[in-house]
């Protein structure tokens, strides 16, 4: 069945920029970077950060965020991280995390695009969950 589609799917080149990008905002972010973590937020009012106990839309506000948060119980552990890319220069990357003595499952979803200046994201999500409960054998 030949597709519709005007974009390819995960091209291998893009995934590898966009993981690229993934790890380095995933350092900047568990190191508390600010200055990368800003920059890899498309600068301007449309972006979007909504966070497990946020909501900020554009730049200022997700700055003025990461200004105010804690350097503090940053690490965590990634795990079914999935990046799919469409085309050449619009990807999704999603993720779940856990924390040292966190008891709940961490989601994140970002949004990226191809700029002249390189892959930023410009739609974000954090949210937690109860991690499932076991079923009896």
């Amino acid at each position: 069945m030949e597709s519709t589609q005007p974009f390819e799917i995960n091209l291998p080149e893009v995934v590898a920029e966009v993981r690229q990008a993934f790890q380095r905002y995933e350092v900047a972010l568990t190191t508390n970077q600010v200055e990368v973590l800003d920059e890899l937020f498309l600068d301007g009012p449309h972006t979007v950060r909504y966070g497990a106990t946020e909501n900020l839309v554009g730049t200022e506000a997700i700055r003025a965020f990461r200004q105010g948060r804690s350097p503090k119980n940053l690490m965590r552990t990634l795990r079914q991280t999935v990046i799919t890319t469409y085309g050449q220069d619009y990807a999704v990357a999603n993720t779940e995390f856990s924390r040292e003595g966190e008891t709940r499952i961490g989601r994140q979803s970002h949004t990226w695009l191809r700029l002249p200046q390189g892959w930023r994201i410009v739609a974000a999500h954090v949210s937690w969950m109860d991690a499932p409960k076991t079923m009896p054998a």
